[in-house]
């Protein structure tokens, strides 16, 4: 029997758009992907921790984005 986990999406939206998204991989593991990469900066354990990590790849002094669920 096979289990499938249907992840979340976030998208982060910043004052000129998307900035990047968080998708959960794994049951509580997010990847965070940044508008226009072909990959992920990385893996994290827990949504607020991967959306933290978003913000920390932002430019600096840049406003924290707000992040919708597709």
């Amino acid at each position: 029997m096979t289990t499938t986990h249907a992840g979340r999406l976030y998208v982060a939206y910043g004052p000129a758009g998307a900035v990047g998204t968080v998708r959960e991989v794994d049951r509580g593991v997010f990847a965070v992907t940044m508008a226009g990469a072909d990959s992920p900066v990385g893996k994290y354990e827990g949504l607020e921790v991967a959306k933290n990590a978003l913000v920390s790849h932002l430019k600096p002094g840049s406003d924290r984005p707000e992040f919708r669920e597709h």
